[in-house]
């Protein structure tokens, strides 16, 4: 976001569905649309060279599709998303990846200004979070002594209870905290919550397997496995595919 304006790839195999809501974009003096694309080739390659800070895409596309598109971002190149469809089929896989919203077409005003809205609101808070720091090493009671431990020696954390559990070098520490509390405190560049009690550290992942059961798991470079929840299976392939800050 340059200038206070927020810069918008749109991506639509259709040129009448393009110009449309680029007229309409057009309307919003903050916004400034950087090009079109009519397809998903066309969008990968240019989401890579003028990092938008917002796409606005089209899932059924010839070729590739929008969430094909995702999937070839490295992490560090993932802009925010606006799923844009005629098919309402797709709205669950499409927060599963994390898109920001998910608009109907034809697509009405007051949705659309309600998604810039909301695209607003996210690329600031993603702002501030580029800004933050975040601490190197976190304070662990053991017994009546309290250790420092290093947050990127940490391979994966569990909650038990009141309790979250650091394993970190084949060591367990508790820590007297909730799992929001440690994802506010940790880096999310580097610490991904995977399932409901679990976060884990991007560098230690190794692979991505998928059970015969549809369930997935992830290998640590320990060889520990963790289970992944499906919802936050695209997040993680999306890292396994680009480097990770610290690794």
């Amino acid at each position: 976001m340059s200038g206070g304006r927020l810069r918008v790839l749109i991506v639509d195999d259709e040129a009448l569905s393009r110009r449309g809501l680029a007229l309409r974009l057009a309307r919003h003096a903050d916004i400034e649309v950087l090009g079109e694309c009519s397809n998903g080739r066309e969008a990968v390659a240019s989401i890579t060279a003028l990092n938008p800070d917002l796409v606005f895409l089209d899932i059924q596309m010839p070729g590739i599709s929008g969430f094909d598109v995702l999937s070839e971002l490295p992490a560090q190149r993932q802009p925010l998303v606006v799923f844009v469809t005629a098919y309402n089929q797709h709205a669950i896989r499409a927060f599963e990846a994390r898109a920001i919203d998910y608009l109907l077409k034809p697509v009405d005003d007051d949705r659309l200004c309600a998604a810039l809205d909301h695209a607003r609101q996210q690329f600031a808070q993603r702002s501030a979070a580029r800004e933050r720091r975040y601490p190197q090493m976190l304070p662990v009671r053991q017994g009546r002594e309290t250790l420092r431990l290093a947050v990127q020696a940490i391979d994966w954390i569990d909650a038990a209870g009141d309790y979250m559990c650091l394993h970190s070098q084949g060591a367990t520490h508790v820590m007297r905290a909730t799992m929001k509390e440690l994802e506010d405190l940790l880096d999310p560049r580097i610490f991904q919550r995977v399932h409901r009690s679990t976060i884990v550290n991007l560098v230690r992942v190794r692979s991505l397997r998928s059970h015969t059961n549809g369930e997935y798991f992830l290998t640590l470079a320990d060889g520990h496995e963790l289970k992944l929840s499906r919802s936050f299976r695209d997040k993680v392939e999306r890292y396994l595919k680009s480097p990770v800050p610290g690794g």
